[in-house]
């Protein structure tokens, strides 16, 4: 017994099948308030709560940089299942859209601004990543009206490292894994790079597919 009356399932008496338009259609219609909603929203609510741990004390007491990086750690965590909880759930939302690359960017973006501000992380390596990924944003829209730059394999290497990498500046290291962690830098900063070029590249590719495709329908009408 379902406690589904006939009429509801169509008026044909059969149940509809699981995964069916039906469900489809409840699932395509997703709450602001679903799960990976929820989880971009507590990254953004974390934001300012790991810049005063990171900052407490004068920026310099172990104690109080665990506290950031166990916050920063949450963050990054929650970054990685949200957008699969979206995708494997069908809980795509426009609001979803707009506010995880703003909460990735901003998680990030304290982080390597708060270290450069406290002396730990030179600021070109700061400017270099976060130039990079406003660049990439912009070209984003650039050629949206010819298509969608999608996310890499690279891509998704740089953003791993530079989560490590920052993770690590945050923790207040010394000695072999201080040294690991400047490596690990450079990685992230090589990869940002490279992986930036490729964009690029990308970007200009498909633009002049689109206007040589435009051009080929207006001399197809003409």
């Amino acid at each position: 017994m379902t406690g589904v009356p006939a009429s509801a399932a169509g008026g044909t008496g059969r149940r509809p099948a699981p995964g069916g338009k039906l469900g489809a259609a409840a699932v395509n219609q997703a709450s602001l308030w679903n799960i990976a909603n929820i989880l971009t929203m507590i990254r953004l609510a974390l934001v300012p709560g790991f810049v005063l741990l990171l900052l407490a004390e004068g920026g310099y007491d172990p104690a109080w940089r665990a506290l950031a990086w166990a916050a920063f750690a949450i963050a990054m965590i929650t970054d990685v299942f949200d957008g699969h909880l979206a995708r494997t759930y069908n809980l795509v939302t426009d609001f979803g859209k707009i506010a995880d690359p703003i909460a990735d960017k901003a998680i990030m973006g304290s982080a390597l601004i708060c270290l450069s501000y406290l002396g730990d992380l030179p600021w070109w390596v700061t400017g270099v990543i976060l130039g990079r990924e406003l660049g990439i944003t912009l070209l984003r829209f650039w050629v949206i009206r010819y298509g969608v730059i999608p996310a890499s394999r690279g891509g998704k290497l740089k953003t791993l490292a530079q989560g490590t990498a920052a993770g690590m500046y945050v923790l207040a290291l010394t000695g072999p894994l201080a040294t690991l962690r400047f490596w690990m830098m450079a990685v992230a900063v090589v990869l940002t790079v490279v992986t930036g070029l490729d964009y690029v590249r990308q970007a200009v590719v498909l633009r002049r597919r689109g206007l040589a495709a435009e051009r080929a329908a207006q001399g197809g009408q003409g």
